[in-house]
């Protein structure tokens, strides 16, 4: 079950800033164990190297494609470089993300247009490229990575990142039904509390302010909120994204899979 054998996957963000499992990282990884041909994508060359020699490590195929998926001439450029060397894109995953704080009164314009253009309109841009492609072999599943601040407020001011998350799961929605009868499906995964190398980062960027939490505080303070007790991993995520690439999922398009421990439930009571 859940092979992805004889396909390529086109993953964005395929690195992680730091030693340890981002979510790009091990879905690029995971496919790669199914089966699948990857063509990884980082605007980082090292992150990107180091799991493709993860991934060659263990008998399987990896294409770095370096490049800012924010930009069109490069997206053009990398999907292009893909269909070259492993003649084919099966599966895109919209891996790429940041958060950024603020509300509108205190976010600058720069910031916000940088949430816009890193959360949602590098996936347009991906779907842009590689959406003629799937049609016209007649199959293709993109696979969005989203976040639970898509559909409930996170306890923090991010009005940037939660405005295009949300953005990004209604424009799969809608482009999902627009290729539903033309063979290529759009869902998305919504993590909610993972434990990341980023917040690993962001971990120890709020032990070293006066903020009277440690590092070890902080973490307890997320284990704390999520419902099973603890945080998710970078690895429940690629599961998610597994499923809805794989063929297991064909009759699933238009939708979004939780990947949070309980979260929006318990706040929907």
């Amino acid at each position: 079950m859940f092979g992805l054998e004889g396909k390529v996957a086109f993953v964005t963000g395929c690195g992680s800033q730091s030693a340890g499992w981002g979510n790009g990282k091990a879905i690029a990884v995971l496919f790669a164990r199914r089966g699948a041909a990857v063509y990884g994508v980082d605007v980082n060359r090292e992150a990107a190297e180091e799991t493709r020699r993860i991934v060659e490590g263990e008998g399987g195929t990896f294409v770095v494609g370096v490049g800012d998926v924010t930009d069109r001439a490069a997206v053009d450029a990398l999907v292009a470089d893909c269909v070259a060397r492993l003649g084919r894109v099966d599966i895109l995953v919209n891996n790429v993300g940041h958060s950024l704080p603020g509300d509108p009164a205190t976010m600058t314009e720069e910031a916000w247009d940088s949430q816009i253009d890193v959360n949602l309109k590098s996936a347009f841009l991906c779907c842009k490229a590689v959406l003629p492609r799937m049609e016209a072999q007649g199959k293709g599943v993109i696979v969005s990575i989203a976040s639970t601040a898509a559909i409930r407020y996170t306890g923090k001011p991010q009005a940037g990142y939660a405005a295009a998350k949300a953005g990004l799961v209604q424009f799969s929605r809608v482009v999902a039904i627009d290729y539903a009868r033309r063979g290529v499906r759009l869902n998305c995964v919504l993590p909610g509390l993972m434990d990341t190398p980023l917040v690993e980062k962001i971990a120890q960027d709020f032990a070293s302010r006066e903020t009277g939490m440690d590092r070890d505080a902080f973490y307890r303070r997320r284990h704390g909120q999520v419902p099973m007790g603890r945080m998710g991993e970078a690895w429940d995520v690629a599961n998610a994204a597994l499923f809805l690439a794989s063929d297991e999922s064909k009759y699933i398009t238009g939708t979004e899979i939780l990947v949070d421990g309980g979260l929006c439930a318990a706040a929907r009571g």
